[in-house]
């Protein structure tokens, strides 16, 4: 009877610890929907945090260097960004204005002329080798009922370059198509910047106070680790954007583009916030003021456009980054594929960051909290053996 009664006994704690699992796992599908079906949410919220962050910079050196009021300090902050702003926008905006028309009827000069040069006549003037490869598809084409001209394939092919650079617009800069939208974004993005700049304490307690007690020490740290990541982004991304806002319009005014080399200069800046893609978006307005203004010179705009996104991305970002982020290149560019496909356009351009801190939480929760490697914790060895470092408290960290 006693070994019956222990069974019952061993059965029933397995159900119980099999139904607390099922409902574990429910909960966390639950969690997961809810998070997808907020995700544009959340983004906005990572972009007002990455706000409050660049905004925090110029207010701390003010509040401690010069020991201003912390509201003055904030006001200053925030129009100085809004100034700045307008100063490096003005001259993009007007550059775009003025040159649409131009840009536009030129383009399609250009391509009108592209397909001019492209056909079967045209070719064989131009060069013999072409003549000789126009005569052995020729060749190869000539026999069956199917044969198909060689002016055919090449339209053809002009057809489905020029179809894939229209597509282009829209996949990489879909806010185009939804300026409502985009101005809504920014709204939020800026209303929830004021309110998390105006008391930052309130909200970083109420994060630490979500989590056990026993851990709060542990969450400070993690946040003050935070802080200093994306403090180490901002300040990398804005030395890359001005090297590359300065390469770019030097090297377009030596390639004779001098009335917008400015603000073509600043729009590749700006792009190069996106890695990888912001070039991609840039070379579009260059080319077609090259085509206005220095035709003979597209091909150097081209090579000037991607040689400094070569140099940014293979040498100035990764020396910066992995100085003051220690993240590898590989990671951004994974960091952009997954989180432009899982949170779109405004994934796509907080990649980095993104990345910067999951990699954080990775390290700090899961390889120092759950597998005990705390080998990268600077700790004093009587401190760790006093007390188990989780439970250790540490000073709050120092708030906006």
């Amino acid at each position: 009877m006693a070994n019956g009664g222990g069974m019952s006994v061993r059965s029933t704690r397995s159900i119980n610890i099999g139904l607390r699992n099922i409902v574990a796992t429910i909960l966390i599908l639950l969690g997961l929907v809810f998070v997808w079906q907020i995700r544009g949410t959340l983004m906005l919220t990572f972009a007002a945090v990455i706000l409050v962050v660049l905004f925090t910079m110029p207010v701390r050196l003010l509040v401690d260097r010069f020991k201003m009021h912390r509201v003055f300090a904030i006001l200053i902050s925030v129009i100085g960004f809004f100034v700045i702003l307008g100063v490096i926008g003005m001259p993009v905006l007007r550059t775009i204005a003025n040159q649409y028309e131009p840009l536009r009827s030129a383009v399609e000069r250009g391509f009108e002329q592209v397909s001019a040069s492209f056909t079967r006549e045209a070719l064989i003037e131009q060069n013999s080798i072409f003549r000789d490869v126009i005569l052995i598809i020729d060749d190869l084409t000539a026999d069956g009922d199917n044969a198909q001209p060689i002016d055919d394939f090449i339209g053809q092919a002009l057809t489905q370059v020029t179809d894939a650079v229209g597509r282009l617009g829209g996949s990489v800069l879909p806010v185009v198509g939804g300026v409502a939208n985009t101005i809504l974004s920014a709204l939020i993005i800026f209303f929830l910047s004021m309110y998390l700049l105006a008391e930052p304490a309130l909200y970083v307690d109420g994060i630490i106070k979500l989590t056990p007690i026993w851990y709060r020490g542990r969450m400070r740290n993690i946040l003050r680790r935070l802080d200093s990541t994306l403090r180490a982004w901002l300040s990398v991304t804005l030395v890359s954007m001005l090297l590359v806002a300065f390469l770019t319009g030097a090297g377009l005014w030596l390639a004779e583009i001098r009335e917008e080399a400015f603000a073509l200069g600043v729009l590749a800046g700006l792009l190069s916030f996106i890695p990888n893609f912001g070039p991609v978006v840039a070379l579009i307005p260059s080319v077609a003021v090259a085509i206005v203004e220095a035709p003979h010179n597209v091909i150097w705009v081209v090579v000037i456009i991607y040689g400094v996104s070569f140099l940014q991305s293979q040498l100035l970002s990764p020396i910066l980054a992995s100085e003051r982020m220690n993240m590898p290149a590989i990671s951004i560019l994974l960091g952009q594929i997954i989180f432009g496909f899982f949170f779109g356009f405004l994934g796509l351009m907080l990649a980095v960051p993104l990345s910067a801190c999951v990699a954080v939480l990775v390290d700090e929760i899961y390889i120092k909290d759950v597998l005990g490697d705390r080998e990268l914790q600077a700790q004093p060895e009587d401190e760790a053996a006093a007390e188990p470092p989780a439970m250790q408290e540490v000073p709050a960290p120092e708030l906006p």
